[in-house]
């Protein structure tokens, strides 16, 4: 049984070598143990809050970058939108020079056309005098008595005349 309890002198002496390892210890080795650790305590809080100040600096940028996009999106909406209605007011003015082209085209053909058959009448009359000056003139050199000599004299012009 001597085994399982120790002596008296052996518990002494362990008492005595356990107090003078607790007192060199906490002499000499607790204190830079406690500050090491307090240092590197300190060294992950700073990593910490450097890594929180990174994350606020992170989502500081990421709410300004979507500010931006949504800036940017604005933007080209406005611009797309101002483009469509330049393009809208080049297609009516397009249309409307269109317009005001084809009816002066018009105005000016019908001016034309006007003209030409001013023309056409002028000939016109002017033939249907000739040619009624022409009959007077062969009336006059002939002397008309009968309706036969009338009727002869008709059917002659009318052979005469070449129509087109």
């Amino acid at each position: 049984m001597e085994f399982l309890t120790p002596g008296s002198g052996l518990l002494f002496w362990q008492v005595v070598i356990f107090l003078a390892l607790f007192f060199l210890l906490s002499k000499y080795a607790w204190k830079p143990i406690l500050s090491s650790l307090k240092e590197r305590e300190t060294s992950i809080q700073a990593a910490l809050d450097s890594a929180e100040n990174a994350k606020k600096e992170m989502a500081s940028l990421k709410e300004d970058n979507e500010k931006l996009l949504r800036q940017a999106r604005e933007e080209r909406d406005k611009i797309l939108k101002e483009a469509r209605e330049a393009a809208n007011r080049l297609h009516d003015q397009a249309q409307t020079d269109a317009k005001r082209n084809a009816d002066k085209i018009i105005q000016d053909a019908k001016a034309v056309i006007q003209t030409e058959k001013q023309a056409a009448l002028r000939d016109v009359r002017a033939q249907v005098a000739q040619l009624s000056l022409n009959i007077a003139e062969k009336l006059v050199k002939k002397n008309l008595t009968d309706d036969k000599a009338q009727r002869e004299l008709v059917d002659g012009f009318i052979k005469d005349l070449k129509l087109n």
